[in-house]
C-alpha cells in the first residue's frame, strides 16, 4: 500500500439525512457546527426547525471544546466489523456551549486509535478532533484537552 493510499473504512457509517447537511458539511471542513435559534442559543441534534417553533435552524461554530459528563467501556463492538478491536469509550460530552452530544473518546494519533479506559474519568477535559473515514465523510471524536 503506497502512502499516500488510505485504508478502507470497514465500521458502519452514518445515516445521513438532510436536515444535517450543514452538519456534515462542516464537519469536512473539520468544523464543528452547532444548530441554533435566532437568537444564537444552541440545541442538539441538527435539525430543520428549531424545537418547539416553525423557525428554521441556524448554525454557529462551536469551540469544540467541552467536559465528559459519562462514559462507558464497549469490549463487544455493536457489529462483526468491531471484531478484534480494543475496547471503545463512548462518553456523553458537554460542550462548552451548553449541549451534550456523544462521541467516542480517542488518543490524538494517526488514525485516532481507542484511548486506553484508564485514563479516561468523569469531568475530564477534552477537545473535537476530525477523523476522515471516507472521501465523503468525517466524524468527530475527543481527545483529552
Amino acid at each position: 500500500m503506497s502512502e499516500t493510499t488510505k485504508p478502507a473504512y470497514t465500521k458502519p457509517l452514518p445515516d445521513m439525512r438532510p436536515e444535517g447537511d450543514h452538519w456534515w458539511a462542516a464537519m469536512k471542513e473539520h468544523k464543528l457546527l452547532l444548530p441554533t435559534d435566532s437568537s444564537g442559543t444552541p440545541f442538539w441534534y441538527p435539525r430543520a426547525l428549531v424545537p418547539g417553533t416553525l423557525e428554521p435552524t441556524q448554525w454557529t461554530e462551536a469551540k469544540g471544546t467541552g467536559t465528559v459528563y459519562t462514559y462507558s467501556i464497549h469490549f463487544i463492538g455493536p457489529s462483526k466489523a468491531y471484531k478484534g478491536d480494543p475496547p471503545h469509550t463512548v462518553a456523553l460530552i458537554d460542550l462548552d456551549e451548553g449541549v451534550r452530544l456523544m462521541s467516542n473518546l480517542v488518543k490524538d494519533e494517526e488514525g485516532y486509535p481507542s484511548i486506553d479506559p484508564d485514563d479516561v474519568s468523569i469531568g475530564m477535559k477534552v477537545r473535537v478532533v476530525f477523523h476522515d473515514v471516507t472521501d465523503e465523510i468525517t466524524l468527530p471524536k475527543f481527545v483529552a484537552a
